[in-house]
Order: structure tokens, then sequence, then C-alpha cells
């Protein structure tokens, strides 16, 4: 399995890189130091990690050290919701760059199709409706300039890929979505494929604990425990493994250092054909549902509004959730 995947610009994206959602502050240094002493070329961040600028004096330590060239490191940030109006796209990547002590980025991406209020904290209340075309033509003036060498989207179901596939002028070189043995979005991915958009999977472990995460784990799947007990491997290699061989990037996010390691060792070894089979028999359920952008202010008056039907609808809760912490985590 090859270590990375080309994408429409010619360019190439790791095949797995670490997220860094969720690292606090303080560990988020040993974090990135230890994945690329062990292999790891592709630091994803974002803007709502709120821990950007930790990330920058991780890579400048890197590139002051020795350890790898800027040129090595495939660097990925996303656009903060507020920032959706075209004016504001620009001042949006010169802030993360400033911010990762970067003078490009490797990949930019919309980091979801719901927008906020400029200035505003993410709260429901602070939603508007998006216009995803007027940010896209920002996003290719920042591609047209060198400041990001390959744009794209997160969280776009197929119909909104389609939608603005249909009027890109480049076309978005990344989807990054929530893809996992327990959501593996068959029908996007092969519409990715077709369309030469790479689909690049975060919490590709599920993210057990993580506010707005709810659904069976990954980890504990019968199935995935059976395929990697079989391959003497541990559930996470296993999941993460499924995703290369589906032809995705994966971006598995973790401080341990043991872990970090663990998750890279995916690459001299395969899940045969006959096991890979097996993961079809997993129900499905999408386990990150953004319940909280559900708003007549958002524009979307239901959870099949936002997702165009790419959800589960089998597994509701009889109870809203309490989505506080994970809204906190952008705010």
């Amino acid at each position: 399995m090859a270590e990375s995947f080309l994408m429409n610009t010619g360019a190439r994206i790791p095949s797995v890189g670490l997220g860094t959602w969720q690292i606090e502050h303080g560990a988020v240094s040993d974090a990135i130091y230890a994945a690329v002493k062990v292999g790891y070329r592709h630091i994803d961040s974002a803007v709502a990690y709120r821990n950007q600028k930790e990330v920058g004096l991780a890579l400048k330590k890197l590139f002051e050290d020795g350890v790898v060239k800027r040129d090595d490191l495939f660097i990925t940030s996303k656009l903060w919701p507020g920032n959706h109006a075209p004016e504001d796209v620009l001042e949006d990547i010169v802030t993360s760059l400033e911010d990762l002590q970067l003078d490009y980025l490797d990949l930019y991406l919309i980091h979801g199709p719901i927008r906020i209020k400029k200035g505003t904290m993410f709260i429901p209340e602070n939603l508007i409706p998006t216009d995803i075309p007027a940010t896209w033509g920002a996003m290719e003036k920042l591609y047209y300039s060198g400041k990001a060498r390959a744009i794209g989207v997160s969280n776009f179901s197929c119909k909104k890929l389609e939608d603005l596939l249909a009027v890109a002028h480049v076309p978005p070189a990344v989807n990054q979505v929530e893809c996992h043995p327990v959501w593996q979005q068959e029908k996007l991915r092969k519409l990715c494929h077709s369309t030469g958009v790479h689909l690049s999977a975060y919490s590709p472990l599920g993210s057990p604990g993580s506010p707005g995460y709810s659904g069976p784990s990954i980890l504990s799947n019968p199935i995935v425990i059976s395929i990697a007990e079989e391959s003497q491997k541990t559930p996470a290699q296993v999941a993460l493994r499924w995703g290369l061989q589906m032809g995705q990037s994966v971006l598995p996010k973790s401080a341990n250092e043991t872990r970090i390691k663990e998750n890279f060792d995916i690459f001299d070894w395969s899940i045969p054909d006959d096991l890979m089979a097996k993961f079809s028999l997993i129900n499905q359920v999408r386990l990150l549902k953004i319940e909280f952008a559900i708003n007549p202010q958002s524009g979307y008056n239901t959870l099949e509004d936002l997702w165009d039907g790419e959800v589960d609808t089998g597994n509701k809760r009889t109870e809203p959730e309490d989505h506080s912490d994970f809204l906190r985590c952008f705010s």
C-alpha cells in the first residue's frame, strides 16, 4: 500500500495524518514531534481546534532541529465558519499561516456547510445560511495565489459535493468526512472516486468520549475485533488499514506516543479479501450528527436537510443531546 494518494492537483496527500482536534495545548508539541519522528508527514489542524499556535510552534521546532524540512510535510487547515464571506476568506488563511508560522498550506478546507455571523461564537443563535459558491470563489483565489496548494471541503454530503462540482472552476481536491467501519460512507466514497475528489477520513477510530459523538464503539465492534485477532493486529490498526484499502487517507488523533506509533504501523501488511468482505456486515450509523446546526437560522430544519438524507434514521435519540461541550470547542 502506497504511503500517499494522488490528488487531482497532481500533488500527493499522505495516507496517514495526525489529527489535532482536542489535543490539549500542552500536549500538542510532543504529539506532533513524536508523530513526525515515527514517519507521519501530514498534520491536520484548524482554527476551530483552538491549538493552531501550538501546532505552529511544534512545526518550527521540527524545522529548526533539522528533523524535517517544510516541503517534507503536508499541512492542512480549515476555514473558520464565521469567515465564509468572500472578503473574509483571505484574512482567515493569513491568520492561520501566521499561527502556523508557514508561508503556504498544502490543503485548505471549508470546515463544513455551516456558517455563523462574523465575529461571533459558534453557537446556534449565531447560525446563518451558507453561500458555498461565493465562499468557494474566494477559496479558488487562494489556490491561484499559491497560499493554498490544494483546496477542498469537509463534512459535505453527496448532494452538496455535486452542487459544488457543478459550479467550481477549481474542483475540490479533498472531502474530509467522518469515515470508519461503523460509518463507511459507501455512496460518498463512490462519488469521490468517480469525480477525482480524494476522501480523507477524520475520526477513523471513532472519537469515544468526545463531545458531540454518540453511538456504538468502533474498537469494540465484534467484527473488527475478530478481524484483528485473525490478523494478529489491534482493532485500531485494523480500522485504519481498512480505510487505506478502501482508498482513503486516515487522520487518527492521539497524544499518546505508543498509540501514535501503533496507528502508523499499518503499511507492511494487509487485510485479505475474505476478511475485508466481513466489514459489509457491520451496522452503519453516523456518530457525529452535528445536531446543533438544525435551526431555522441555518437553513437546516432537520438532520436530513443537513446531510441530504445521508444519516442513520434508525437510531434516533428520544431526548435532545447536550452539545455544550462540543460547542465550547469551537467558541
